[in-house]
């Protein structure tokens, strides 16, 4: 589930933002001074919000290890040296986390944290000059189409890999769901990627995307002419089905079956190694299945 986590015009952007610092922001939904309430549990495994400037510094060094010293991403020299993967954005965020009670404490005597999102609301965004995906995409028309929606962003999700099973991508989206009941959002959003940076080795599941679950055209938000890669790369009577969802990572699977749509065009991310899509995710076209799944109360199973 992610994000946060370019080259050309992002790269571009990136490099502007990190110029702007504003105060570093802290206004979870459940701040509680005295320990964040869990948003859920299962097991020794709790979802919250980050707390304090300790708490997100933990899901940053979370994200180096997934993106850059296991996954396929490049580190700069101050990533590197920092050994934390951190932008702007970050300061703007509300972070969710996934700590396990069970595991061997850190050396700051704190439970390790396993898995991580990062939200973006709606009014910080707009006061902070947008979202981090509209590095990659035109989001001004979804969001001019929808003056009364208020949207949240995930990113930067990710998942230490020997938790990375069916109980902690559903205990994430425990925390998200409440996080979003809790502060009435209407419209989730946000970048998925795919691992590599070849387009045609994607042909398959991109070419699935486009035919079946691209956005109708009030939500079709386009990836930027100078990056936007087309996924349309086979007739939708060549395409196996099958295959196609075997293909797809079983983050943008999972976004699928909750109700998910994908805007137009995919972006490569050379800094990630990625091929990035847009997910549009509008809170009422969620089926009443996973709503009700995923509104209770986390328990220990």
């Amino acid at each position: 589930m992610q994000m946060l986590r370019p080259q050309n015009m992002a790269l571009a952007a990136q490099t502007a933002i990190t110029w702007f610092k504003p105060p570093f922001n802290f206004d979870p939904a459940n701040f509680n001074p005295n320990g964040a309430p869990p948003l859920g549990r299962m097991g020794p495994l709790e979802v919250r919000l980050a707390q304090d400037k300790r708490d997100v510094k933990r899901a940053q060094r979370l994200r180096y290890k997934v993106f850059y010293k296991n996954g396929t991403a490049i580190a700069d020299a101050a990533t590197m040296l920092a050994r934390r993967d951190k932008d702007a954005f970050d300061k703007i965020c509300d972070h969710l986390l996934v700590v396990d009670h069970a595991a061997k404490p850190t050396l700051s005597g704190r439970q390790p944290v396993v898995g991580t999102y990062r939200l973006l609301r709606h009014e910080s965004a707009m006061k902070h000059g947008g979202f981090y995906t509209q590095n990659e995409f035109y989001l001004d028309g979804m969001l001019n189409s929808h003056p009364g929606l208020r949207f949240l962003e995930l990113g930067r999700s990710c998942v230490l890999e020997r938790y990375r099973t069916k109980r902690t991508v559903e205990l994430l989206w425990q925390g998200i769901w409440s996080y979003v009941k809790q502060n009435r959002f209407d419209v989730m959003i946000g970048c998925a990627s795919f691992e590599g940076t070849d387009p045609e080795a994607l042909a398959l599941p991109l070419s699935f995307l486009h035919h079946h679950a691209r956005a109708p055209e009030e939500w079709r938000a386009r990836a930027h002419g100078s990056r936007y890669v087309e996924m349309n790369r086979m007739p939708k009577e060549a395409i196996d089905q099958k295959a196609a969802l075997r293909a797809l990572p079983p983050l943008i699977k999972g976004y699928l079956r909750i109700g998910a749509m994908i805007g137009d065009g995919a972006v490569i991310d050379h800094q990630f190694g990625t091929t990035d899509v847009l997910i549009v995710m509008p809170v009422s076209a969620i089926g009443a299945r996973y709503i009700e799944h995923f509104g209770g109360e986390a328990k220990a199973a």
